[in-house]
Order: structure tokens, then C-alpha cells, then sequence
């Protein structure tokens, strides 16, 4: 691969980037048009997923896309769906290469796309910064492979791992660069999801602040018999951003009927045992079309996530403060009986941020 392939695809998967958390359930992809060593159209998925990159960057090329190279992060699509395929877009505006990381792993595409380009006579490299297109990619083939979004859980706590006092004062442990930073991740997410008991306790408001986006995540809440406040933010705003109600089948009909009445989205999921049954929780918000959960606890619905393996990325943000054992904890009763059995991340990085730390791991298989 080339310099120039590395540097425009780089480009291009930035533009992507932009389109995180509002292209559901579509990939947040890239595209980046160069002819003759110039920039002449750029395009990212639009929010709600359409148009697609490679239409909005044709679009701005125009009759320079004619010769040209095209930069996409994800294969292009192949199969007919609400708009005709990319690559067959690609072909009529007569590109003279297609240059892609990686196929999408979407069986209706799946090196489809590839083939029809190659077939029309277009030269298709591959492999342009693979992995780091597949790190941007990694909700959506998650979901198309296993069914489930992939989650992110925050922990926000104390250098002692507390994340409110024992009478349950919790603001704010640390400081505003560090709540900034949320608010981003936030936004590069799909939806955003706490339990019943952080809904009651904080009555939060889940949304994105302080910063324009074009698609407000959805509001997701865990909990089992619904036992939310109908006179929380969250029910008063259902309306306005999405409210999503992950409970079991033992709900009340009638707090069925009344979340409903106020605009929210019921999502029923099975029972392990007396609680939720996360694996179902998250298949359903997948066949909902959301691909990158963010987590945001308590502690809980933290401990239900880890203990069932389905923490895909941890980010934690630890302040230089000191609660004391008294203090609720970020995790709630995982049921240990060896370091063995705990779960193991691997550090992707750490940084200051503001007089906090903040520190992301990945899951180690």
C-alpha cells in the first residue's frame, strides 16, 4: 500500500467516525474521491443511515469521480435495499479504483460488493489500515455476527472504586474535563443504558449536552418490573428523545400501558433465574437495530453485564478522592471464589484528563 492510500483512507475513517452514533443500523462508514492528487468529494453515512458515504461523496465529486480514486472504510453494499448499491453507484460514475480496509461481514454483501466492482472492471485494493477500520466497524459486525450491540460500560468512581456515599451523594466525584469526555462518548454511541436503580436515584437525563448532534441517543433503562418514576425526566421527555424500557415478563400490564401512553418503547427480555436475563436484553436491542451500547451502571446492572461476559470495553475515570468501604460500589456482587474466575481487560491506554484519570481496556479475548 501506498503513502497516499494510507493517508486518504485515514481521512476517510474520520469522516466515519463522525457518523458514530447517529448512522444506526447502518456501519458509520467513510468515503474519501481523490483524482490526480486532489480531494475533489467527501461523504459519510448519513444519520439514520441514508444516504450512504459513497453516494454523498459522488454527489460533491460530480463529473470528477470519472478516473478517480474512491477511499471507502467498509466494502461497499451490493444488494438492493431502500437506495441501489453502492458499488453499482461507484461503477456508473466510472472510478477507476476502489480502495477498502476490509468486506463487510453482512452475508447480503459479504465480498459481493468487491466482486461486482472487479467484474465492471475496477481495480479494488484491500487492506488499507485493516485493523483500524475494524476497531470503527466493530458494533456493526457484532451485531450482524452475534446478534448484540457491543457495550461499553463507564465507571465513573473514586480512587477506592466507590461511586457515591453512603447516603448516596454522587456530585460529582470527578471534575468537568472528565464529565466532557463522557458527554463524547455519549454522542459515538447508539444508546445509552443504566438500570432502574441509577433511574430512580439520579433521575438523569442520559441525553448529550453542551454539543450539537443530529440524533440524540436512545435512552435505555433495565428494568425488570418497570419500577421507574412516571414522573422522572425521563418519562416527561420520552417524546422528545427516545425511551427504551428493557423489562421482564412479570411487568405490570398497567405500567406497560402507562410507559406506552407517555411514549416509550417497550422491549421485553427473559428472566435468569430473578434477574434480567442480560444475553436477552441485548439480543433484543440488536434486532432493534442498535449497534454500540454505551453503560453507564449502577452497579448492579454493571455486575450483570460482566458476570455474563458481554463487557466488550471498560473505560474508567478515577478521581483523587477517597469514599471509604461505606460507600456504594461501582460493581455490585459479582460471587467470586477465585481471582481466577474474575474478569480480565487489557489496557488499550490512559490519560490525564483534566485532574482525573481515565484509562480504557478491552476485553482480552
Amino acid at each position: 500500500m501506498s503513502e497516499d492510500d494510507i493517508r486518504y483512507m485515514h481521512e476517510a475513517l474520520e469522516l466515519g467516525r463522525k457518523g458514530q452514533g447517529n448512522t444506526w443500523p447502518n456501519p458509520a462508514v467513510g468515503c474519501v474521491i481523490v483524482r490526480d492528487g486532489r480531494v475533489v468529494g467527501r461523504g459519510r453515512t448519513q444519520p439514520g443511515g441514508r444516504p450512504h458515504a459513497e453516494v454523498v461523496a459522488l454527489s460533491e465529486a460530480g463529473e470528477a469521480a470519472e478516473g478517480a480514486v474512491a477511499y471507502v472504510t467498509l466494502e461497499p453494499c451490493a444488494h438492493e435495499g431502500e437506495t441501489p448499491p453502492c458499488a453499482r453507484a461507484l461503477i456508473a460514475a466510472g472510478v477507476a479504483r476502489v480502495v477498502v480496509p476490509l468486506s463487510d461481514n453482512d452475508p447480503r454483501v459479504d465480498g459481493k460488493g468487491i466482486a461486482m466492482l472487479e467484474t465492471a472492471g475496477i481495480e479494488v485494493t484491500q487492506g488499507v489500515l485493516r485493523d483500524v477500520a475494524a476497531g470503527d466497524h466493530a458494533g456493526f459486525f457484532m451485531r450482524v455476527s452475534q446478534g448484540r450491540p457491543r457495550v461499553t460500560l463507564k465507571l465513573a468512581a473514586s480512587f477506592d472504586g466507590r461511586i457515591a456515599t453512603a447516603t448516596g451523594h454522587s456530585q460529582w466525584i470527578t471534575g468537568p474535563d472528565a464529565r466532557a469526555r463522557v458527554q463524547e462518548m455519549r454522542a459515538s454511541h447508539d444508546a445509552v443504558m443504566v438500570g432502574a436503580g441509577t433511574a430512580r436515584a439520579d433521575d438523569p437525563q442520559l441525553t448529550v449536552r453542551d454539543r450539537d448532534v443530529p440524533r440524540q441517543p436512545v435512552r435505555v433503562v433495565v428494568s425488570r418490573r418497570l419500577d421507574v418514576p412516571l414522573m422522572s425526566h425521563l418519562a416527561r421527555t420520552a417524546r422528545d428523545v427516545p425511551v427504551w424500557l428493557c423489562h421482564g415478563p412479570d411487568a405490570d400490564p398497567a405500567l406497560c400501558d402507562a410507559w406506552d401512553g407517555v411514549g416509550a418503547r417497550l422491549v421485553p427480555a427473559q428472566l435468569n433465574g430473578r434477574q434480567l436475563d442480560m444475553n436477552s436484553v441485548l439480543s433484543a436491542l440488536g434486532d432493534a437495530g442498535l449497534t454500540r451500547v454505551l453503560c453507564e451502571g449502577g452497579g448492579a446492572l454493571a455486575a450483570s453485564l460482566l458476570g455474563a461476559g458481554l463487557v466488550d470495553d471498560l473505560v474508567g475515570f478515577t478521581a483523587g478522592t477517597i469514599i471509604g468501604a461505606e460507600g456504594l460500589p461501582a460493581v455490585g456482587a459479582l460471587g467470586l471464589a477465585r481471582l481466577d474466575d474474575a474478569p480480565r481487560f487489557e489496557l488499550v491506554e490512559a490519560e490525564a484528563v483534566g485532574g482525573d484519570i481515565m484509562h480504557r481496556w478491552r476485553r482480552k479475548d
